[in-house]
C-alpha cells in the first residue's frame, strides 16, 4: 500500500513539474507579448504625437492661406471699384467731346 503511494506521489510530482514548465513556457510567452504590446503602443504614441504636430502646422499653412486669400479679394474689390470709377470717367470725358 505504502508502495502504491509512493508511485502515486511520484506521478502527481512529475504531473505537476510538468504543469509548471508548461506555466513558466506561457509566462515568458506572455510576457514577450506584452513587450511587443508595449513597443507597438509606444511606436502608436510617437506616430499619433506626429500626426498631431503636422496637423497643427497645416492648419496654420491653411490660416495663413485663407488670410492671403481674403486679403486679395479685398485688394481685387478695391481695384474694381477703382477700375469702375475710371471707366465711369473715361465715359463721361468721352461724352463732353
Amino acid at each position: 500500500d505504502a508502495n502504491r503511494q509512493i508511485s502515486e506521489y511520484k506521478f502527481k510530482l512529475s504531473k505537476a513539474e510538468q504543469d509548471i514548465t508548461t506555466l513558466e513556457q506561457n509566462v515568458g510567452r506572455l510576457e514577450g507579448q506584452v513587450a511587443r504590446y508595449k513597443n507597438a503602443a509606444e511606436n502608436a504614441e510617437k506616430v499619433e504625437d506626429e500626426l498631431k504636430a503636422e496637423k497643427r502646422k497645416l492648419q496654420r499653412e491653411l490660416r495663413t492661406a485663407m488670410d492671403k486669400i481674403e486679403e486679395m479679394e479685398m485688394t481685387n474689390s478695391h481695384l474694381m471699384k477703382r477700375l469702375e470709377k475710371m471707366k465711369a470717367n473715361r465715359t463721361a470725358l468721352l461724352s463732353q467731346q
